[in-house]
């Protein structure tokens, strides 16, 4: 459909530069209107109106099988200098995702400082999303494509399943926290010397309605620059 538009466009375009103006008036053509606004595409509505859903308000079900590859499928496809491939996902989910949420506790009440009230929210903090995405970032030394670059395309693959989610219909958080930064955790998870966790994405089907919070202005963050 948009091939065919714009081959329309594209022929009024080439007949209008070919017509001078005294011959289209004296044919009775005249200059075509100004171009309405487009309305906008289903992908830009999907990115207004995604919004967190806070990973202990999320439950069954959550995507697997075929749902699931679809959505790895999609998140992977990000800006990717040198074709690198810098990430890599592990999937915590059941038994094994509460196991983890057991041992990470454990680590963290190693902090005689840690109150009870924060013990237990981190015992329980991986017992309320069926799913959890880890996005590990897997770093190339010596590669001509810096660390950070390397780093934010591990971001843009934790970002689209975020997007995904929503479009199938699940929420979705990416969180970090203490266990992101921690060694231990890292050999838990069995990482890599040049791996790092870039986030763990909780996704479910929110128990509750989520209102969205205020976003920045555009106004706010948008400028043109000048010479």
């Amino acid at each position: 459909m948009w091939a065919m538009l714009c081959l329309v466009h594209q022929s009024k375009s080439i007949a209008h530069k070919r017509t001078p103006a005294g011959m289209r008036r004296r044919a009775g053509i005249m200059d075509d209107p100004p171009a309405p606004v487009p309305a906008m595409p289903h992908a830009l509505d999907l990115l207004m109106q995604r919004h967190s859903a806070p990973s202990r308000q999320l439950g069954e079900p959550a995507p697997q099988g075929a749902e699931l590859h679809a959505l790895l499928a999609a998140a992977v496809r990000v800006p990717d200098h040198g074709k690198l491939v810098p990430f890599r996902l592990i999937e915590l989910r059941g038994e094994a995702k509460l196991a983890f949420g057991e041992q990470l506790a454990a680590i963290a009440a190693r902090n005689p400082a840690l109150s009870e009230s924060k013990r237990e929210k981190e015992r329980t903090r991986y017992a309320f999303a069926p799913l959890v995405l880890v996005v590990v970032a897997r770093v190339t030394a010596g590669s001509k494509v810096p660390p950070i670059e390397q780093e934010i395309a591990a971001g843009c693959v934790a970002y689209n399943l975020l997007l995904g989610a929503h479009a199938l219909g699940y929420g979705a958080q990416w969180l970090t926290g203490w266990a992101a930064y921690d060694q231990d955790v890292a050999a838990i998870l069995r990482l890599a010397g040049n791996e790092r966790v870039i986030g763990f994405v909780h996704i479910g089907t929110p128990q509750i309605d989520v209102p969205d919070r205020e976003r920045p202005a555009v106004d706010e963050v948008f400028s043109t620059w000048t010479p």
